[in-house]
């Protein structure tokens, strides 16, 4: 079972927008084959909060079982969820077994390429 960290961004986002955005996104992953698609812990609560977790605004975990083609799945999503941006400056930082990916405003066809470098560097044997 594979974990893929998404951390989501937008230009002169607000918390509560990002929170909506991230929303969004999660509704549109969980559409597809994947186990869950969570909020993203950021760690410990800061002393004094009663907290029971503190999460990442615009983050998400998404957990999946085919490891080539469900991280392919799911960052084709995110590409459309960038591409939505209506001139809006978006980016998406992808982590996968230590392995960062970072998308933002380049071209077409940088971030195929760049997304298939990203999943080939994570394919099993078979998963292809």
């Amino acid at each position: 079972m594979g974990e893929l960290r998404v951390q989501l961004a937008e230009s002169g986002a607000d918390a509560e927008r990002l929170d909506q955005l991230t929303g969004y996104l999660r509704r549109e992953l969980l559409e597809l084959d994947v186990e869950d698609v969570t909020a993203l812990p950021a760690g410990e609560p800061p002393p004094g909060t009663r907290a029971l977790e503190f999460l990442a605004i615009g983050g998400l975990l998404v957990t999946f079982s085919e490891a080539t083609e469900g991280v392919r799945k799911v960052v084709a999503v995110i590409r459309n969820w960038l591409a939505r941006g209506d001139g809006v400056k978006r980016t998406v930082r992808l982590e996968l077994d230590g392995d960062i990916l970072e998308l933002s405003e380049v071209s077409a066809p940088e971030q195929t390429r760049l997304i298939e470098l990203f999943v080939s560097r994570h394919a099993r044997p078979g998963d292809e």
